[in-house]
């Protein structure tokens, strides 16, 4: 089944105590596209400017990616983000934020991207993720993804995309300022009611969990031994997530919980490195390999009381 993904392609400069990067190849659209690529074919809708690097193009191509939604802007400059993290590396400190041709995007959509059966709609401005909802025509699943700005700033634009998605994320800060609960749980339950059909919570290094009115489920986040940069980890989680679901018969609360295993090691990869490289050259035999292990570290032999 076809995927179109929505979001950033942008350029960024961070730094951890691990090391530092310079304009690297970033952006929610990206980390998504790469992450889905292991299982689909990703349609990119996205905007860069004239300085964006020929070889990200040639990336985003190896990895199949559908670039017909790709905006290359004459003489424009690519959005830019500069960030750093410290400590445990739980937060970001943004530097400076650069929307540049970002900041006009417009997502229009070619015409054989309006047929895509699966949409992971990235945190941008939920206007504009209405405006893609629009062209789209008879979606079996919708990913929508947010922060805390467009739910303080837009917040009504904002629950009408929720109303019209099958599956929103977000993370313990946004769950809590959408609902005025303390407790996931509730929460989760809370967020079903503006009319998703599944609902997750992403908890940073402890896993993430999914709330639906068939099921309910958390997982934990893969164990990891070496984390360099976790820029990124959420829009790859996103990527992995609904690009198994997109290469399955059907959407079932089992493949579900699959699809969020595939999610959650993929973000693993993902944190290893800086920028894309810890998920670009993976084949599915890694992937495989360490979702595998994660089964045998998440599985509890039941009690024989």
């Amino acid at each position: 089944m076809t995927l179109l993904i929505v979001g950033s392609v942008a350029l960024d400069s961070v730094k951890t105590p691990h090391g530092e990067v310079k304009r690297a190849l970033g952006g929610s659209a990206t980390y998504a596209g790469i992450a889905a690529s292991y299982f689909s074919k990703p349609r990119i809708v996205g905007v860069v400017g004239e300085d964006f690097p020929k070889e990200y193009i040639d990336l985003m191509k190896k990895k199949k990616f559908d670039l017909s939604g790709l905006k290359v802007v004459p003489d424009g400059k690519t959005f830019h983000w500069a960030g750093s993290y410290d400590g445990n590396m739980a937060h970001a400190n943004t530097l400076s934020t650069c929307l540049n041709v970002f900041e006009f995007f417009q997502p229009d959509l070619p015409l054989h991207f309006k047929n895509s059966d699966f949409v992971f709609l990235a945190n941008i401005d939920p206007i504009l993720q209405l405006h893609v909802l629009e062209q789209i025509q008879n979606p079996k699943m919708i990913l929508c993804d947010t922060m805390n700005f467009w739910i303080t700033s837009k917040k009504d634009a904002l629950l009408e995309v929720f109303k019209r998605s099958h599956v929103i994320l977000v993370n313990e800060g946004e769950a809590r300022l959408l609902t005025n609960e303390d407790s996931l749980i509730h929460a989760g339950d809370k967020l079903l009611e503006l009319g998703p059909k599944c609902v997750i919570i992403k908890k940073g290094e402890h896993g993430a969990m999914i709330s639906s009115r068939d099921d309910n489920f958390s997982l934990p986040a893969y164990p990891l031994r070496s984390l360099k940069d976790p820029t990124g980890a959420g829009d790859t989680f996103a990527g992995g997530f609904i690009g198994y679901l997109s290469s399955q018969k059907r959407v079932s609360p089992l493949e579900i919980r699959r699809a969020m295993v595939a999610g959650t090691v993929l973000a693993s990869f993902n944190c290893e490195e800086f920028s894309v490289k810890g998920t670009t050259s993976l084949t599915s035999r890694k992937i495989n390999k360490r979702c595998a292990e994660f089964y045998d570290y998440a599985k509890i032999p039941k009690l024989g009381v």
